[in-house]
């Protein structure tokens, strides 16, 4: 992986891509060898900007990624600019699929993944409405070839073949509701898109969004134990929000450059499940008691704080797109090869006695390729209380997920 740098591509008076590739070279879990000169890489967001501005290195979305972004937004610039900012094209392998492409997170996030140069085709499902949002992707001059498909009989052509399945699919939050309120409507929709998952891409790593994950990704794991495809290395859940929100909210509350800022989040994706441990924080930084219990406390009730904010009209639908692409983009680099990747994500894990628990892990062409067990080591009291606090609940939401299954009769060949 190359070093922590920043890429800014800038149109208009619009928006501009603002991107790093790394929170640079800080101190590293002693149990894992990292390179001193390499980074975490990550996205780091938008902002406002009058002028096209390209500072080439690397961008949000990859190490080719600014290619394909200074080529869409940029064509007429002569070649011998873009040969100076040492950018090639990327020969784009990687199949995705987004399952519930036509939600409020699907939408966004198809749109960041059609901008990925890894990306070579692009299969959006779902029940109705996918249409029209595959045909606007479609005119985006990015490489990815976007196909759509609609409904239960064409759910396995959607699959055929893919490298990465991602679900956003469900029903999002709505005031007053918990994600456990969620639970009867989207423990079925997940189970019949890991079906058919099972059936037709057993292989591919699967990204599991849909609420509540804690539950959704044990849902998951049966499903494909029962069909003897499990493979306990590719499936995830994706918590990257968390770190995404702790990271936006440490930099905030201590003045810091957010692109520095990288605090590792475990235990789950609900609540007092969610544990950012910020005596983890890099660079490393002093905390009060009360910055300690206000910001836990925040991050922990992130999700609400944006469903109360949009009163009844959604839940946290951008910044999840958001979160859910960093991941989608970090899975397709170690699928690349790339050697350096890590991300937060509640897997399989053996880290205590829960069966499912969330933490940093390195990716690797297989999926997990390796957990990083230093950030439970030396925790301040709080975090320790703070852990032993959320493991009643967290069982509680694995448990209700295996149950779920096991009531639920075993469906063969695709859905």
């Amino acid at each position: 992986m190359a070093s922590a740098v920043v890429t800014t591509v800038s149109v208009g008076s619009i928006a501009s891509c603002h991107a790093l590739s790394g929170f640079g070279a800080s101190s590293k879990p002693s149990a894992v060898n990292f390179n001193a000169t390499k980074g975490f890489k990550g996205f780091s967001g938008l902002k406002a900007a009058s002028s096209i501005n390209i500072e080439t290195e690397e961008s949000f979305l990859g190490n080719k990624s600014t290619f394909a972004l200074h080529e869409s937004f940029s064509p007429k610039l002569e070649a011998r600019q873009r040969t100076t900012n040492h950018l090639q094209p990327y020969a784009s392998t990687f199949k995705v699929a987004v399952l519930g492409a036509a939600g409020g997170i699907g939408q966004p996030l198809a749109l960041l993944i059609k901008m990925s140069p890894l990306v070579s085709a692009l299969h959006l499902y779902d029940i109705a409405n996918v249409k029209g949002v595959a045909a606007d992707l479609s005119h985006c001059n990015t490489p990815s070839q976007v196909l759509d498909f609609t409904g239960p009989a064409e759910l396995a052509n959607c699959l055929k073949e893919v490298d990465v399945v991602v679900i956003p699919a469900g029903v999002p939050r709505k005031p007053g509701m918990t994600r456990d309120d969620l639970f009867n409507i989207n423990a079925n929709i997940v189970k019949t898109l890991i079906e058919a998952v099972a059936d037709n891409c057993p292989d591919a790593l699967i990204h599991i969004i849909s609420n509540p994950v804690n539950s959704t990704v044990p849902i998951a794991a049966e499903v494909l134990k029962q069909k003897g495809v499990y493979n306990p290395k590719k499936l995830f859940g994706v918590s990257t929000l968390d770190v995404v929100r702790a990271n936006t909210f440490v930099a905030q509350k201590k003045g810091l450059k957010l692109i520095d800022v990288d605090v590792p989040v475990v235990g789950g994706h609900a609540g007092i499940t969610i544990l950012p441990l910020l005596s983890k924080t890099r660079p490393s930084t002093t905390f009060t008691d009360k910055e300690v219990e206000e910001l836990t406390a925040r991050i922990q009730n992130a999700g609400t704080e944006v469903v109360e904010a949009k009163a009844g009209a959604g839940s946290a639908t951008l910044s999840m797109a958001y979160a859910a692409a960093r991941f989608v983009e970090s899975s397709l680099r170690a699928l690349d090869g790339d050697a350096d990747v890590y991300e937060c994500s509640f897997i399989q894990s053996d880290l205590n006695e829960l069966p499912f628990f969330a933490s940093r892990v390195k990716l690797g062409k297989e999926g997990v390729e390796d957990v990083i067990s230093a950030d439970l080591q030396g925790l301040t009291e709080f975090e320790e209380k703070a852990l032993e606090a959320l493991k009643p609940e967290l069982r509680a939401s694995i448990e209700k997920g295996v149950a779920f299954v096991h009531k639920q009769p075993a469906t063969s060949g695709s859905a």
